[in-house]
């Protein structure tokens, strides 16, 4: 007879790093399939990706570079980061798959809406970045800068994006943090009430570290929507967490015995 699978339960320390490298392998494979026909749409994507600032430059002016490779390296992390949204879904998959062994069996009946929701928030922050705070940030920028000629690089302006879009597609996964935690009962929606004023001044410091400008106006501009996403997770924990479960149950106990 053949050896007994062991029980995911049951997997060591080092099965577990074992089995870390194997998801951040599969992410990293599918990643790189799909960089191959995002490479070949890098110049339309850099394209779009730099319109929140060329459309505030004057007319015929372009950005610049200043070695003779930063076109092509440029290009090289346009298609990765491209491959990086695309395969989002993939990857939060295999996040699932890596934290699935540590929960009980029926928590994880929730992979579906886990991967929906990651992934729905996660291109929904980008969108916000985008389309946001993408054009508030270059026009606050140029308009700081009027009385000079301004020289933009590609490497300066995609390192840029890429620190606004990663950084508020991150931030926008609190709604989903805050449903699964409510769901195993370790936060609650009277627990995020009590601490609100500890999540404004976190929320604050978060908003400094990703917008790229100091100006209070700016950072109000991330903070006010990841505010609006700390009130939408304190309902997401009222109705959908561990503690709606318990007042159901007791609703049923106190029908029962009426």
């Amino acid at each position: 007879m053949g050896k007994a699978k062991k029980s995911p339960d049951e997997m060591t320390f080092l099965e577990h790093l074992e089995d870390l490298r194997k998801r951040l392998w599969y992410s990293f494979v599918a990643i790189f399939i799909a960089v191959i026909p995002a490479w070949m749409f890098s110049q339309d994507i850099f394209k779009a990706l730099s319109k929140p600032v060329t459309q505030f430059l004057p007319e015929g002016m372009k950005m610049a570079f200043t070695s003779l490779s930063a076109p092509f390296m440029l290009y090289i992390k346009v298609a990765f980061l491209t491959a990086l949204f695309a395969t989002s879904p993939f990857i939060f998959l295999q996040l699932w798959y890596f934290i699935a062994p540590g929960l009980y069996q029926k928590e994880k009946k929730y992979v579906v809406p886990f991967v929906a929701f990651t992934s729905i928030f996660f291109l929904a922050g980008a969108a916000f970045g985008y389309f946001v705070m993408f054009p508030w940030a270059c026009r606050f920028f140029l308009k700081m800068g009027s009385d000079f000629t301004p020289v933009l690089t590609v490497d300066t302006y995609f390192s840029f994006s890429l620190k606004l879009l990663l950084g508020i597609a991150l931030v926008f996964e609190l709604p989903t943090l805050v449903y699964f935690l409510s769901k195993i009962g370790l936060i609650t929606s009277r627990w995020m009430i009590r601490n609100f004023k500890y999540a404004v001044l976190a929320i604050f410091v978060i908003a400094a570290v990703i917008t790229p400008t100091p100006d209070m106006v700016t950072q109000s501009i991330l903070a006010v929507p990841m505010l609006a996403l700390y009130g939408l997770g304190i309902l997401i924990a009222f109705f959908f967490g561990k503690e709606s479960r318990t007042r159901r149950e007791k609703k049923a106990e106190d029908s029962t015995a009426g």
